[in-house]
C-alpha cells in the first residue's frame, strides 16, 4: 500500500547529516537538509516541513531507527497525523528499503563530506538523479515514474505526483 515511508540520517563529517525519506512502494526518495544540527529539536521542524509537502494519502506511516534525533517523534505525529514507528534496537533490517537507499546515496554523499556545504538545490538535484534512475525491481521504470502512477488517479495525490514528475525535468 503506497504511503508508508522509512527514514534515517546519512551522516557526513561530524556533526553534519541529511535525513532521507523513502516511500516504500516506489522507492521515491526525498533528501532533507538539516542545517541546524542533529538534535531532536533541530531535526523535527525540518522533517515536519518536508512531510507537509506530501499529500495526506501518502503520509500513512514513517519507520525510523531509535536514534536520539527522533526523541520528538510524538510531536511530529501530533502535528502531521502520521504515526512514527521505531525499530527494535540494533535492527536496521526493519527499514531495509531505507538502508539500501542510504548505501546507494553514499556515491553522492560520501562519509567524510561536509554536508552543510550542499545547498537545497544540490540535494534536490541528487534526489532527482536518484529518483529518475531506472530500477530492475520496477521493470526498468524509475521511482519517479512508479510514484507518479500510484493509485487514486484524478485526485490530489495523482496531481501532486504528476507535478513532481513534470517539475523535475528542470534538472535534465
Amino acid at each position: 500500500m503506497p504511503g508508508h515511508r522509512e527514514g534515517d540520517l546519512v551522516m557526513g563529517a561530524r556533526p553534519s547529516a541529511v535525513a532521507t525519506l523513502v516511500e516504500c512502494t516506489s522507492v521515491y526518495t526525498a533528501i532533507v537538509a538539516l542545517p541546524d544540527g542533529l538534535k531532536a529539536e533541530q531535526v523535527a521542524p525540518h522533517l515536519t516541513r518536508s512531510l507537509l509537502g506530501i499529500p495526506s494519502q501518502m503520509r500513512r506511516t514513517l519507520t525510523w531507527d531509535r536514534g536520539c534525533e527522533m526523541a520528538e517523534h510524538q510531536a511530529v505525529t501530533a502535528q502531521r497525523g502520521m504515526p512514527i514507528h521505531l525499530c527494535k534496537p540494533r535492527s536496521p533490517w526493519q527499514r531495509g528499503t531505507n538502508e539500501n537507499t542510504n548505501r546507494l546515496l553514499r556515491q553522492y554523499l560520501p562519509k567524510g563530506a561536509d554536508l552543510p556545504t550542499f545547498s537545497h538545490a544540490d540535494l534536490d538535484a541528487i534526489a532527482h538523479e536518484f529518483n529518475h534512475h531506472p530500477r530492475k525491481t520496477h521493470g526498468y521504470r524509475s521511482p519517479a515514474e512508479v510514484y507518479a502512477d500510484l493509485p487514486n488517479s484524478g485526485d490530489e495525490l495523482s496531481a501532486w505526483a504528476r507535478q513532481v514528475f513534470e517539475s523535475s525535468s528542470r534538472y535534465t
